[in-house]
């Protein structure tokens, strides 16, 4: 790239790096404050399941809801109406006094946190030429790692000295910060004034997608119309598949640690640290390897698809999780994060595929689709994992339960992988101009 070409883009990139940092943090809150909401309230490992998947089913349904939004509204707007809802709710998530009670903040919290995505997928579409998009979606996405390590150095031991409602209302107080920013810095770049002429023509410089782009116009697409394309359910297989492995790691890695070695509290906020911060550097290596391979000459599209497959591999490991831990805490940890180090460089690579594949004006909207069928999955697991872990909890052998939710965790990349490259083996940007029918279900090359 041209040195006289500026970098505001990056600055962009850095504000959607917060607002993932911060939705993280807001949603793993509860997961480090289990033990102490267990004694509170009684719950049986179903009782948080069932608040797991209570969360993941307002997710799922306002993902659909927040890409037609934010698609709508545009990312400014959208995005800030998202935030502003889920740090309101994570402050008022304090004033539960009942499990009924914590359940309806959940939900609410699902609800909102959908938005997230859709706004950052289309952010990043909107500012980045395609073989920059994999590594600013890294980049950004790394923010799911921060907020995962961010709270358990901080969650409980502001739970043990100002108790556990003060964890809920200092993280989601944390959401004005990045609001204030945001409504400050951000404009689209055909309006930015701090973006030169030079920088803008490098974020449009893809012409394929600046042609189809022109031709597709500015009308809303319909749910239905974008169901008709494999693109569409390529990215949603890709994310049902795979998203609920990252749900598990994020809401059950300290009940695993508690299960497995009997740490709580405090003495859990550096292994659980320690899993984040090596999945954070695989979530921006995972932007990077696409983008050297770019660099070398191979297509864009295929130089994605070959690093999901090697991120997929990289997954597998995560099946020996339960034996490694019987052998010692610290290889645990070290496979639990190697795997969800392979996940985020996966997901890095996953939402780029949607603006590979489609204009636009359609990105927030294909990404909520998907997403909403990554928190279906996500019930499932989390349905699951509560009645196994449950059941072999009464047998006394609950390490059984994680034995078999391992596998799971290992197997899931590599049978997503095949799927998504079945439905879609070559790439070709969709065509929203083209008439809707049999003959365009699936408009690839």
């Amino acid at each position: 790239m041209n040195k006289s070409i500026g970098n505001y883009r990056w600055t962009i990139c850095s504000l959607v790096f917060f607002a993932t940092t911060v939705n993280y943090l807001d949603r793993v809150v509860i997961s480090l404050l289990k033990g102490d909401l267990e004694k509170e309230f009684n719950w049986t490992e179903t009782d948080y399941s069932n608040l797991v998947v209570v969360f993941q089913s307002a997710y799922a349904l306002g993902m659909l809801g927040a890409g037609r939004l934010v698609d709508k509204l545009g990312s400014k707007m959208g995005y800030a109406l998202s935030l502003t809802a889920w740090s309101i709710v994570g402050i008022l998530t304090a004033l539960a006094k009942t499990t009924f009670g914590f359940g309806v903040a959940r939900a609410a919290l699902g609800l909102s946190e959908a938005g997230n995505f859709p706004a950052a997928i289309k952010t990043t579409a909107e500012w980045f030429p395609k073989k920059e998009r994999a590594l600013a979606t890294g980049i950004f996405n790394s923010g799911t790692n921060v907020g995962a390590i961010l709270a358990p150095l901080s969650v409980p031991y502001i739970a043990e000295y100002m108790g556990w409602q003060w964890a809920f209302i200092l993280t989601g107080a944390t959401g004005v910060i990045w609001l204030v920013l945001w409504l400050t810095i951000y404009e689209s770049p055909q309006t930015n004034k701090r973006v030169s002429a030079e920088e803008l023509a490098y974020i449009r410089s893809d012409r394929d997608e600046q042609l189809i782009e022109e031709q597709s116009g500015h009308e809303k697409v319909s749910w239905t119309r974008l169901l008709t394309y494999r693109q569409t359910w390529a990215f949603v297989l890709g994310k049902m598949l795979t998203d609920p492995i990252w749900w598990f790691y994020l809401f059950w890695l300290p009940a695993f640690l508690k299960a497995q070695y009997g740490i709580t509290g405090t003495d859990a906020a550096l292994p659980v640290a320690i899993v984040y911060t090596i999945a954070s550097v695989g979530s921006i290596f995972g932007g990077w390897l696409p983008l050297n391979f770019i660099k070398k000459g191979m297509p864009v599209f295929k130089a994605r698809k070959t690093s999901m497959l090697l991120y997929a591999i990289c997954a597998v490991p995560v099946v020996f999780a339960q034996y490694l831990g019987s052998m010692g805490l610290w290889l645990a940890v070290l496979s639990i994060g190697f795997a969800a180090s392979a996940h985020q460089a996966w997901s890095a690579n996953i939402f780029t595929t949607v603006s590979d594949m489609f204009p636009k004006k359609a990105v927030a909207s294909v990404t909520g689709i998907g997403g909403m069928a990554g928190g279906f999955g996500g019930i499932i697991i989390s349905s699951l994992a509560g009645k196994l872990f449950d059941h072999y909890k009464g047998l006394g052998h609950i390490e059984t339960g994680y034995y078999i939710m391992f596998i799971i965790c290992g197997v899931a990349y590599l049978l997503a992988w095949g799927l998504m490259h079945l439905l879609v083996p070559k790439h070709r940007m969709v065509d929203l101009s083209e008439q809707a029918g049999p003959a365009k279900v699936s408009p690839v090359a």
